[in-house]
């Protein structure tokens, strides 16, 4: 007998309620490619096309209608499960880390869904530099992180993958053809490295005008308007602007966030939460 994907139901549920693959691909944080072949894989299990074509969308067939409709009482089933589940025996203490530029946008929606299904589980915030998390990690000073690193011996799921953009204030005097005055993080950084790959493979002239040793210093010299730095999504203010690439600036490519733990870990709490936020983000992330 045959069992339904979860994850592909509820990717479904997602495409229903927001009428097309592009919207679904925006909520789940994923590919439209992505999210078609989960489509493909689901109408492969169920035996029957789920959408139509109709001009130039795609709509659910009336079998698509039937199976987002259980789809929606067996998620909720599902989630009923864990929730009751989790409440009554889910409790402890975890050691959590986190990148700075994500403590304001990923980290909350980790917590927040933590708090929801293990209540009991007290946590231990630690918010770095992904190398000194990285540090902290190995040496078991914390039990899990999200990082943009990832390395041999931990196991690992994306929890976002983010465009990384150049950016500035919002009133800063940008001049295309200028030398491009950079903000940057010392050293180790993904994004110091990305927007310096990017700059030597193109013709923009360029300088370093800023090293700060923390997120905070590179946010304060953005704001301050003594430059463009590197980095992701995650890391727009509304006093900033992204510069795109009509204004001539080389493309960066996307940066991944991971949650990582050590796979040599026996801690069956640790386990449990990261096996739960495993579920959770490869279903609708």
């Amino acid at each position: 007998m045959n069992n339904l994907d979860l994850g592909l139901l509820r990717t479904l549920v997602t495409v229903e309620k927001t009428n097309t693959f592009s919207g679904a691909a925006a909520v789940l944080f994923k590919t439209q490619s992505a999210i078609s072949q989960q489509m493909q894989r689901l109408e492969s299990q169920i035996g029957y096309p789920l959408f139509e074509k109709r001009g130039r969308h795609r709509e659910l067939t009336a079998q698509g209608k039937q199976l987002a409709m259980y789809a929606r009482r067996l998620l909720a089933i599902n989630d009923e499960v864990l929730r009751t589940l989790g409440q009554q025996q889910v409790e402890g203490h975890i050691r959590f880390g986190a990148t700075f530029d994500v403590a304001d946008t990923i980290l909350p929606i980790v917590l927040t869904h933590i708090a929801r299904h293990a209540p009991k589980v007290k946590l231990d915030i630690q918010v770095d530099r992904s190398p000194a998390l990285m540090d902290l990690l190995a040496s078991g000073d914390i039990d899990m992180t999200i990082s943009t690193r990832d390395a041999p011996g931990l196991s690992s799921f994306v929890v976002r993958t983010s465009p990384t953009v150049w950016i500035c204030a919002a009133d800063f005097p940008f001049s295309r053809g200028a030398t491009l005055p950079l903000i940057l993080a010392d050293e180790p950084s993904i994004f110091r490295r990305l927007a310096l790959t990017a700059l030597a493979q193109s013709q923009t002239q360029w300088r370093i005008n800023y090293l700060a040793p923390s997120l905070a210093g590179i946010k304060a010299a953005v704001r301050a308007g003594l430059g463009v730095t590197a980095r992701s999504v995650e890391f727009l203010g509304p006093d900033m602007r992204v510069l795109a690439e009509s204004e001539g600036l080389p493309a960066l490519p996307l940066v991944t966030y991971r949650l990582l733990t050590r796979k040599d870990t026996i801690n069956p709490l640790v386990l449990h939460i990261f096996e739960m936020l495993r579920t959770q983000f490869e279903n609708t992330v």
